[in-house]
């Protein structure tokens, strides 16, 4: 049975190349996807990126209904030890219950991965994210942010810790632009997630305002910024509206 079940990496990007649009790719996928090897340049660049989201969508829908990854981490490991073609590049949070890649069942050379605390993009992060689209061809940027974050509970209680403040002032702003109705504190987690949400919201359009290269991608529709919110309890990845840009 587990055999009927396997498709390798290749079927899946020759089915989303023949895709009609992103509903024909996630009703036609199977459940569980066995990823043979890394990413080819070829597979990656026959990719939309809607294509891209909606195979993130589907390795969210696997863990968190409990199936088996049968990703073949040392098949993907001999792959790209001479060439990564990364479809995305993550910008995440540290939380240790929030890792990114296995929380949407992708394997080694899916994506690049960084992870700062409050999912902040300063310079260095824009600088990774012009070389991950730029240069190595990634399509999707995604910023992806979760439920009961420490950093974000420590913007809110303004926490002055060595070189934590510098780094919790930035996710201020999201604190301040958060509408909410209720107890504005960090022990409250409706109002913790709210802003969490927010701030996920502004480093979207700050990526697209602070990098002149990402934002010309952009516009030409070769590169795609989104937004998620991955929760801690459930484990569903809810992926957010775009947000407008400034």
């Amino acid at each position: 049975m587990r055999n009927l079940e396997r498709v390798g990496r290749r079927s899946f990007f020759k089915a989303a190349s023949v895709a009609a649009g992103v509903a024909f790719a996630g009703s036609v996928l199977p459940r569980r996807i066995a990823w043979a090897a890394a990413l080819t340049k070829a597979e990656r660049d026959r990719m939309t990126p809607d294509e891209i989201i909606q195979m993130m969508k589907n390795g969210n829908e696997r863990f968190r209904s409990g199936q088996v990854s049968t990703q073949d981490y040392l098949a993907q490991q001999r792959a790209s030890a001479k060439g990564q073609y990364p479809a995305a590049v993550l910008l995440s949070c540290i939380d240790s219950r929030a890792p990114a890649e296995m929380v949407m069942d992708l394997g080694i050379g899916d994506v690049f991965n960084a992870r700062v605390a409050g999912n902040i993009a300063n310079e260095d992060i824009l600088g990774s994210m012009e070389f991950a689209c730029q240069v190595a061809g990634a399509k999707v940027i995604l910023v992806m942010g979760h439920t009961a974050c420490g950093a974000i509970k420590g913007a809110i209680a303004r926490v002055q810790l060595g070189n934590l403040t510098g780094l919790l002032t930035k996710i201020r702003p999201a604190v301040d632009a958060t509408v909410y109705q209720g107890e504005r504190s960090a022990s409250n987690y409706g109002f913790v997630d709210a802003v969490a949400r927010k701030n996920v919201e502004l480093t979207m359009a700050e990526i697209h305002k602070r990098s002149a290269v990402i934002a010309a991608l952009e516009t030409k529709g070769t590169v795609k910024i989104a937004g998620a919110m991955y929760n801690l309890e459930s484990a569903v990845v809810e992926f957010l509206a775009a947000a407008p840009k400034s």
